[in-house]
């Protein structure tokens, strides 16, 4: 019984922390450092450190603004006569933004054959230019703005339209929708692609978040599905499921014989390797951390027990870092690759130790018997120096949808479910290659427009990995600041 009290006693102080204090993985507040001391450091900008200087914006465009005396202002006080001109000015400069919006009238001139031919018409009128959406009064630009706005900022699409109402432009959220509908096939072209790139790569990251989808389905009852991560090199893969089990990761690598997935302990993981032998699970020192942390914050007596293995994960992950550091046949990585291996096995020592220890709080046994549970996957990346120690950037990767459901909930219908995680794959993989999305998307969406609305037949040349040096550094400056952005 009174066993059962500390747990709940435990799981209560968990849940309060969960609900009131900082979601913060951070050392706790008692922690010293190496001389005793706690450690005062300052947020932000330290005293005597190097600073970045003020920021170049050199790729702006440049408006000179001739700024001269008054009338009054140029005369000598004292005799009244005027100043004389000096050579050269004072120049300075500030960063402008502004924003305006405006209707676009074409003028189409309309000529009348000379000739007495009679293939002409009467009248022949200059054609309109080419539109992304026929008949439809909304230009490109605004398209761009609503898709980078709703899919990569997570703003809600009521809000921006608030927002552009206020500079004069009032759009209904019935003709958005019925314009992103449209719009979808020409985004939906790139998810073979980015997927079959994908599954070319060695190793991945794989995570998976909760997504609200306001329809039902048949076979399902609940309006919770899941949105699933496969991050490799040079891709970031969305995938929507309505359910959070391992036939989601089967069918991802449908045909993939193996490679690493960095994950968290997640079952179906486990499930899909089973049955899958080529694949190799590494899994995340981050999430062990993290049951050190929960139990040194959920047990105050085992706080200094907590922080001792803490102390060891983070040595782990500061002599990983070192040898990585040097390259991978040098000298200085084959000494930090010996350090590191007597820190991994001076752990395994510690840790069965401990086991061994019948007084053992039953808190510090679970999680020292998952930490053996899972010792084989944790020391993947000992042998293998390419391959991280955390999943964290599977868990980054999500951060920004998760802000996307907290902001609008998740997705209307299923359709908009699928349209949704293509635009995140899409952006996010384009994100990844550094490419401002409003550039890539100015010269995409022109090119269907000029094809009707239609996307390209090969949309080789818009992927990525396909575009050589000077097409990609293009692609990664800010749309004001290319000469043909008008």
């Amino acid at each position: 019984m009174k066993q059962e009290v500390d747990d709940l006693q435990a799981r209560v102080k968990y849940l309060e922390r969960q609900l009131y204090a900082r979601k913060s993985e951070q050392r706790f507040h008692t922690e010293s450092n190496s001389n005793g001391e706690k450690d005062k450091r300052s947020r932000g900008h330290q005293t005597g450190s190097k600073g970045h200087g003020r920021r170049e914006h050199t790729l702006l465009p440049v408006r000179d603004q001739e700024i001269r005396l008054d009338a009054q202002a140029s005369l000598c006080v004292t005799c009244g006569k005027p100043f004389k001109s000096f050579p050269g000015t004072e120049d300075s400069e500030v960063v402008v933004l502004e924003v305006q919006a405006y209707r676009r009238r074409y003028r189409r001139y309309r000529y009348i054959p000379q000739c007495n031919c009679t293939v002409n018409p009467g009248i022949i009128t200059a054609p309109l230019p080419s539109k992304i959406i026929r008949k439809s009064s909304i230009d490109i630009s605004i398209w761009i703005h609503l898709l980078v706005e709703k899919y990569h900022y997570q703003r809600p699409m009521n809000r921006i339209l608030t927002s552009l109402s206020e500079y004069g432009i009032e759009l209904s959220a019935g003709t958005i929708g019925d314009g992103l509908k449209r719009l979808a096939p020409l985004f939906e072209v790139f998810n073979e692609p980015i997927h079959e790139k994908s599954l070319q790569e060695k190793w991945w990251h794989a995570d998976e978040m909760r997504w609200v989808v306001m329809e039902l389905i048949e076979g399902k009852v609940t309006y919770r599905w899941w949105i699933w991560v496969f991050l490799s090199k040079s891709t970031v893969v969305y995938i929507l499921a309505p359910g959070r089990d391992a036939g989601v990761v089967k069918d991802y690598f449908e045909g993939v014989e193996g490679g690493f997935l960095c994950v968290d302990r997640y079952s179906s993981y486990k499930c899909f390797v089973k049955t899958h032998g080529g694949f190799i699970l590494v899994f995340c020192w981050a999430h062990v951390r993290r049951d050190f942390l929960d139990i040194g914050k959920s047990w105050s007596e085992l706080e200094a027990w907590s922080l001792a293995w803490v102390n060891r994960i983070g040595e782990l992950f500061h002599l990983n870092k070192q040898r990585v550091a040097h390259g991978f046949v040098t000298a200085a990585f084959h000494e930090a690759d010996v350090k590191l291996r007597q820190a991994i096995a001076d752990m395994s020592k510690q840790r069965e130790t401990e086991l061994e220890d019948k007084t053992l709080h039953r808190a510090c046994q679970k999680a020292l018997t998952s930490l053996g549970n899972h010792w084989s996957g944790l020391t993947v990346f000992v042998d293998n120096p390419h391959i991280p120690m955390h999943n964290n950037d599977a868990e980054q990767a999500q951060r920004n949808n998760a802000v996307g459901r907290k902001n609008y909930y998740g997705s209307g219908s299923v359709e908009s479910g699928y349209f949704t995680v293509t635009m995140f794959t899409l952006f996010q993989t384009l994100k990844l290659w550094g490419i401002n999305l409003r550039t890539w998307l100015n010269d995409y969406l022109c090119a269907c427009a000029k094809l009707g609305g239609n996307a390209p037949a090969d949309i080789s040349a818009f992927l990525p990995w396909n575009m050589s040096p000077e097409h990609l550094q293009r692609y990664r400056n800010p749309l004001n600041t290319l000469p043909d952005s008008s």
